[in-house]
């Protein structure tokens, strides 16, 4: 099987050209591409496919097998390797997802590469029965508590297509990410489990933040969570509209417009081809 290795920000996922190949069991071989030390080493698959209602299809899988809806730094990866291998032959397309079909502007370097992408993410999910979560299904889940280890969370909670938990902390580099994150996932709060994001503010115009990711663990990098981040600092008060993500990757362009819809612009880079003889 043909594959390629590319990554957003530093989340990385194997890229397999699904017009050219066939995949019949994505959930195992997520696992078990997915493995740093038996497999390829990433934190997922991704697959490139035909759509019928826009330019390319995604399915994203975790590194545990798990299908997800949505991924913004896999997104931007599947644009610039559309583009780039010469699936599609326009800057603007638009990509079928879990999420639905979102629209992408790519912009490109010399060599007519693409080196980054701008996606429309579209308008965040604030209800906790859309997000999902358990509780009243028409109220939001901004600044709750939510218990751990004996411990007490603020959290506001925000689905981009798929479920994010966001908590504002004020020591980010010496935080126990997995300690956390991994309960929070799992948190009868959430039914379909969640993303959980631990931000540390640094201006009003700039974050920093630390992902433990629903089925992959603690990651460089989330797109959709930084679209989530970029929701809850406005909810909350603490961040404007147009902000700076710095993420353990790299840094995302995030703005939550007036009119809705968050944008995020960020790299796409593609690592090395490969092919891989499963199992």
């Amino acid at each position: 099987m043909k594959f390629t290795k590319m990554h957003g920000a530093g989340n990385d996922y194997i890229y397999v050209n699904c017009f050219e190949e066939a995949v019949a069991e994505p959930t195992a071989l997520a696992v078990e591409i997915s493995n740093r030390n038996f497999g390829i080493g990433s934190d997922g698959l991704v697959l490139i496919m035909p759509s019928t209602v826009a330019d390319v299809r995604m399915r994203m899988f975790n590194a545990d097998g798990s299908e997800a809806e949505m991924c913004g730094n896999g997104i931007r990866c599947v644009a610039k390797y559309a583009y780039d291998h010469r699936l599609v032959r326009r800057k603007r397309m638009n990509i079928e997802t879990g999420a639905g079909v979102l629209t992408v502007e790519l912009l490109t370097k010399a060599a007519d590469l693409v080196e980054q992408v701008q996606v429309n993410l579209g308008t965040p999910r604030l209800l906790r029965g859309d997000i999902p979560m358990t509780g009243d299904p028409e109220k939001k889940a901004l600044n709750i508590a939510i218990e751990v280890l004996e411990r007490t969370f603020r959290a506001t909670c925000v689905s981009m297509g798929n479920p994010h938990c966001v908590i504002f902390v004020d020591n980010l580099a010496a935080f126990p990410v997995s300690e956390f994150g991994r309960h929070i996932e799992r948190h009868p709060f959430f039914p379909n489990r969640t993303n959980v994001e631990f931000v540390r503010v640094m201006s009003r115009t700039e974050v920093k933040q630390r992902t433990w990711e629903r089925g992959a663990g603690e990651t460089l990098a989330c797109g959709t969570g930084a679209a989530a981040v970029t929701v809850a600092g406005v909810l909350n008060g603490l961040t404007d509209r147009k902000i700076v993500n710095h993420l353990r990757g790299g840094d995302l362009e995030m703005e939550w417009r007036e009119t809705g819809e968050v944008l995020m612009t960020g790299p796409a880079v593609e690592v090395f081809n490969g092919v891989y003889i499963p199992r």
